[in-house]
């Protein structure tokens, strides 16, 4: 009970520092963040920071000390913030470099399969086939434009591409 009795003493002498000195302290926390967000965020802490360690009676100035304690405490929340960043920094780099180790993994990977499939394609298939796959899924044309190219009718271009995939799931389906 002793314990609760002192912690609302220390709230109540807060207050009375807020009280009388709350616009200084604002002035001055206004003036060294220029952020109203911020400089409310510090206010709310030096207020919790002012219960939890009440300004010793013997101090005579006590504009004198709560400058030096608000000046303290700007720091310690500037270098918050700062560790905040440079963790966050860290960990998007090692993300970043996770990403793209795995990208470039499995682009090589990729690659290779690609490779691989092409070769199927133009061993397994009649040129017309494997000329169409590879202009359509290869290149990425539309039918017309594949139909163009090879100087064909689009419903030939579609044959070819049905033709081609047909063996292509035969193909896969034996091995």
């Amino acid at each position: 009970m002793d314990n609760s009795n002192n912690k609302k003493k220390d709230i109540e002498l807060a207050s009375k520092i807020f009280s009388e000195y709350g616009g200084f302290i604002y002035s001055i926390i206004h003036l060294k963040v220029q952020n109203e967000e911020l400089a409310n965020d510090i206010c709310q802490d030096f207020f919790l920071s002012l219960v939890h360690k009440p300004i010793p009676p013997e101090v005579e100035n006590i504009k004198g000390f709560l400058y030096r304690a608000i000046i303290n405490d700007i720091t310690d929340a500037h270098r918050r913030v700062e560790r905040y960043k440079n963790h966050i920094q860290k960990y998007g780099q090692k993300m970043k470099s996770s990403i793209n180790k795995t990208r470039s993994e499995n682009a090589f990977k990729e690659k290779e399969e690609i490779i691989k499939m092409l070769e199927i394609i133009h061993e397994q298939l009649p040129s017309s086939c494997s000329q169409a796959i590879m202009l359509r899924y290869g290149d990425n044309l539309s039918i017309k434009e594949v139909a163009k190219k090879m100087n064909v009718k689009s419903s030939s271009v579609s044959r070819y591409l049905s033709t081609g995939v047909k063996k292509i799931r035969q193909l896969l389906t034996r091995k």
